[in-house]
């Protein structure tokens, strides 16, 4: 039962799910993790969303349990939600979107813009940095992530327009996940991953994504691919450049060094200028975090989440949505969860 002890304008809640079909296969996980309502074509949720699906606004926009749009309602009472000095910095945007990816199939390789070419060539202020945490993986799944050599333009041109997913998928740098592992994953890096793995994903708070191959995918590559700007202004965004195993290194924080009970940052420091995400275990006594927009998904058992605000008990699959003006906060109980968060106020600052 909720205990409100604050404004009626940002009151934590507990999200219903926000899923929708899309091109590739998958989403009976998130149906189980998070009670409906599954595939087969339903590969993502989008979690405290105030972001639309490229061309396709409103969809996208979560929508809280009251019927209001989160991204209105932030819109209304921004300091509120997100805090003065998040607003003074940020503006009203959340700066982060939150999605469970589930993947029947493998993922096409494709890349995400960075800031940069968002502003150059979209008018966009965010480009698509991204981040994954394992829930569960196969024995031995692999993503790859950016060119093993350094490439050229014309080569990647090349296998685009002569739909080589063959070459494009050996030509990527790749790297063994296991469930609880987190990596990075910068813009412009040309990516997959493969089918059966499942995660949470955080990222900067677009839906950019530049397709280099689209072969056994229900959607037209050549037509829907580049953004609507034309691969020729499209495959600009690609980082050509090699990256090798000690790179990707840079980019992981692997399962056993995230796995302790308390709370543990899952993100190498790169990530600190676009979002933030801890691990909470509440198993050796409650887990504190300071006050902050924050969209927590509970991995594992139950517990109960205290703030100023409100007190409620939680337990696997649920989405807690916090607003700053909750105040500090703490999980009781016997629960796992992951805390996904903007950058900090002074965070640096990364334009690229």
């Amino acid at each position: 039962m909720w205990v409100l002890l604050m404004s009626e304008t940002a009151v934590p809640v507990l999200l219903p799910v926000n899923q929708f079909d899309h091109f590739y296969r998958g989403g009976d996980r998130i149906g189980k993790l998070r009670r409906g309502p599954g595939g087969p074509q339903r590969p993502e949720e989008w979690i405290g969303s105030t972001t639309a699906r490229f061309g396709q606004a409103p969809q996208g926009f979560s929508t809280l349990p009251d019927g209001r749009l989160l991204v209105a309602a932030i819109d209304d009472d921004p300091v509120a939600w997100l805090g003065e000095a998040h607003v003074a910095r940020y503006g009203s945007s959340t700066e982060v979107l939150v999605k469970l990816l589930d993947l029947d199939q493998r993922l096409p390789v494709h890349l995400h813009p960075n800031r940069s070419f968002a502003k150059t060539h979209l008018g966009l202020a965010h480009g698509k940095t991204e981040a994954w945490y394992v829930l569960e993986a196969p024995e031995g799944a692999e993503v790859g992530v950016g060119f093993k050599d350094t490439m050229t333009l014309q080569q990647v041109d090349d296998w685009v327009r002569d739909r080589d997913s063959a070459a494009l998928l050996s030509a990527l740098r790749t790297r063994v996940v296991r469930p609880g592992d987190a990596m990075l994953v910068p813009a412009g890096l040309p990516h997959t991953v493969q089918e059966g793995v499942f995660v949470l994903e955080l990222q900067e708070p677009t839906d950019l994504s530049i397709l280099l191959e689209w072969q056994d995918f229900a959607v037209d590559g050549a037509k829907d691919g580049h953004l609507d700007l034309g691969f020729e202004t499209a495959l600009q965004a690609v980082d050509l450049a090699g990256v090798s195993d000690s790179d990707l290194d840079r980019l992981v924080v692997t399962h056993d060094r995230i796995s302790a009970a308390g709370l543990a940052s899952v993100m190498p420091a790169q990530a600190d200028p676009y979002f933030r995400a801890h691990r909470l275990d509440s198993s050796a006594g409650p887990v504190g975090v300071d006050a902050g927009f924050a969209i927590v998904l509970v991995l594992g058992g139950s517990g109960v989440i205290h703030s100023d605000a409100a007190s409620f008990e939680v337990a696997r699959g649920d989405v807690a949505l916090i607003p700053f003006a909750a105040g500090d906060w703490r999980l009781d109980g016997e629960a796992t969860a992951v805390a996904c968060r903007p950058p900090a106020p002074d965070a640096p600052m990364d334009a690229r």
